[in-house]
């Protein structure tokens, strides 16, 4: 149920995705790629002969009013709601000048251009930190993205901008009005950086967050324990993914699972798009 492809920072064309996911045994995937839909029709061609079924998704990028980043995933929205759409791209605009920026700063340092960046993104993706690190890989600087993301490409090296995102509450509220179903990343995954507190589950909450992405492979056990009681005070939905990013993350597609009646409820909740079934 989180799955990412070139068309954001993943490095399988969507239709690799669908069969990466056939391979794995997987009867469903989501295709969830950072503020694009762009990868859904290609995903869902690729349906019928991999035998997978595709839930079309999206994962915004949100920041709360404190500089906390919150990643929440989008399930069955309609991709042409204007005021979703409205923000993702003007979210994409933004993570564009970010790196452009980023890429100034680091060319003081490391032989690094534009042009080593932009031979990384494949057409019309989300341009993102993930294809700085690969062009800092292919330079020879690091060995692999979780090194670049270690050290070079942290939210704490003096490269690091921020890109403009929407708060939490409010990108809930855009993906309910689209007909989708919220559901939050890796909430307390505190090994990425700082984590949200219980004021910012609240307003998701009252803004019509439909669940929490627990069991995932960033979210330590306690956290865990904490998000399952919220869930259960809450009535949240229950989910577990991988987070796939092909060779980009070593996240395995499957390692982590989601429950046929917790997709049965995403569905129930859903009003925007639907389900693509073999």
């Amino acid at each position: 149920m989180h799955a990412h492809s070139n068309v954001s920072d993943g490095t399988e064309t969507p239709a690799d995705v669908m069969a990466s996911a056939a391979r794995a045994g997987l009867d469903v995937v989501a295709l969830t790629d950072h503020d694009s839909t762009s990868g859904w029709a290609e995903a869902a061609a690729a349906v019928a002969g991999c035998g997978v079924a595709l839930v079309p998704g999206m994962e915004v990028s949100c920041r709360t009013d404190r500089g906390v980043s919150v990643h929440l995933l989008s399930y069955l929205h309609d991709p042409l709601h204007p005021g979703l759409l409205e923000e993702i791209t003007k979210a994409k605009e933004s993570r564009l000048t970010r790196a452009e920026r980023m890429v100034t700063l680091l060319a003081e340092d490391y032989p690094l251009t534009w042009d080593d960046v932009i031979h990384h993104v494949a057409p019309g993706a989300t341009l993102g930190r993930p294809h700085i690190a690969d062009a800092l890989v292919a330079a020879g600087v690091v060995a692999d993205r979780s090194e670049a993301f270690a050290s070079i490409l942290t939210s704490r090296s003096r490269y690091f901008m921020p890109h403009y995102a929407p708060d939490p509450a409010t990108a809930v509220a855009l993906v309910r009005a689209a007909g989708g179903v919220p559901v939050f990343a890796h909430p307390v995954a505190s090994g990425r950086g700082r984590i949200v507190g219980e004021q910012t589950y609240r307003d998701m909450i009252d803004a019509g967050l439909a669940g929490v992405e627990i069991d995932h492979r960033d979210n330590p056990e306690e956290g865990r324990e904490f998000l399952r009681g919220l869930a259960a005070r809450h009535d949240l939905l229950v989910t577990g993914s991988s987070d796939y990013h092909g060779t980009g993350k070593p996240n395995l597609l499957g390692e982590n699972v989601t429950s046929p009646e917790v997709l049965a409820r995403i569905e129930s909740q859903a009003t925007g798009t639907a389900v693509v079934r073999p």
